[in-house]
């Protein structure tokens, strides 16, 4: 059974909040230059140092003291929606949570960004209140996905502690409906198939453990030495377990086939070579129309512990530069336009 960092039961607008806050503690007890790090490229100016100093005999006005050790002050405080529902009245109130703070930031973090009028209309408040003040409050409107990608790119496959609490976090977010999952049209998941690849290519199917987690994701590639080797568009998972009344599916998404059931009925015979109980332990199977054979570069450093999602324009674009024009090729003449427009 796996332990999660974050509470899934509960009063969903406090705890989204908790466990945000408890996501950025773990980022600070881990690594407070990663934290500050965070901080300064997301929400502070280059003007913010936040790193204790350490000086020598230092002059003030009327003496000069042996060592003085400062470190500026900052205040974030935040404001948590489970949809656009912030209301100026309520932020300007929070304005005086305020004091002499060297740096301040309003974050307001909900699933989608605010309203553009209602930001407009409250961005221009704020510039009447800041006039009265010697350092100004900076609004920050930002999202639960904006904030995690965020901590995301500071993160590397190193950091092994911290990517467990990142996928536990987006793992809760997922089922919480803070991140929306429209966008899955422009995400490959990236899965590792070794002795299965040939299998799982000729066959246009590849399966895993129904228990684990995953973001919605269109696209799926297939890796082995640390080569992309294959990738497809998904059109159907089907979970699959043996009970006493014999093979049993369960359509996630997509038809339920004839076709598709002799392919499921396939993999677990071929599983059965390899040693994996596909018919004792359910396990989802995702399926292609197709999958596409690519051999890659090596996957940079930044992707290796995303063994899930990458966005296929950067992914494509800074791993092979022929590979990525064969992709969007591929979307271009098998799966629309929006594709066509996201991979110009």
């Amino acid at each position: 059974m796996k332990i999660h960092y974050f509470q899934r039961y509960h009063d969903k607008e406090n705890v989204a909040t908790a466990n945000t806050m408890l996501l950025l503690s773990r980022l600070y007890q881990y690594s407070s230059d990663k934290f500050f790090r965070f901080l300064k490229d997301n929400y502070f100016s280059g003007a913010f140092e936040p790193e204790i100093e350490f000086e020598l005999q230092a002059r003030s006005s009327s003496s000069i003291p042996d060592a003085v050790i400062t470190q500026p002050s900052f205040k974030i405080v935040v404001e948590t929606k489970m949809s656009d529902w912030f209301y100026s009245d309520q932020l300007l109130r929070h304005l005086e949570s305020f004091k002499d703070e060297n740096f301040k930031v309003l974050l307001t973090l909900a699933p989608e960004l605010m309203n553009h009028d209602k930001k407009l209309e409250f961005d221009k408040q704020l510039a009447e209140y800041n006039s009265t003040l010697s350092r100004p409050i900076i609004h920050i409107n930002t999202t639960f996905e904006m904030m995690l990608n965020a901590i995301t790119d500071i993160i590397d496959d190193r950091d092994y502690e911290m990517i467990d609490v990142i996928e536990d976090y987006k793992d809760y977010c997922y089922k919480d409906h803070l991140i929306p999952i429209s966008d899955s049209w422009k995400y490959m998941r990236m899965q590792l198939a070794g002795v299965t690849l040939q299998f799982n290519i000729e066959n246009k199917v590849y399966y895993e453990k129904a228990s684990r987690n995953f973001r919605a994701h269109d696209y799926l590639g297939l890796y082995s030495n640390k080569s992309v080797r294959a990738i497809g568009k998904v059109c159907a998972r089907i979970i699959a377990v043996y009970t006493e009344n014999g093979l049993e599916f369960e359509a996630e998404y997509g038809e339920l086939t004839e076709e598709r059931k002799a392919t499921i009925r396939l993999a677990v015979l071929d599983g059965d070579k390899h040693g994996y109980d596909l018919r004792n332990i359910k396990h989802r199977y995702f399926l292609s129309k197709s999958f596409t054979k690519q051999i890659s570069r090596k996957i940079p450093q930044e992707h290796q512990w995303e063994r899930e999602y990458s966005i296929l324009q950067k992914f494509f674009q800074q791993i092979h530069c022929l590979m990525y024009l064969k992709l969007q090729a591929y979307c271009k003449a098998t799966h629309g336009v929006k594709h066509k427009l996201f991979l110009k």
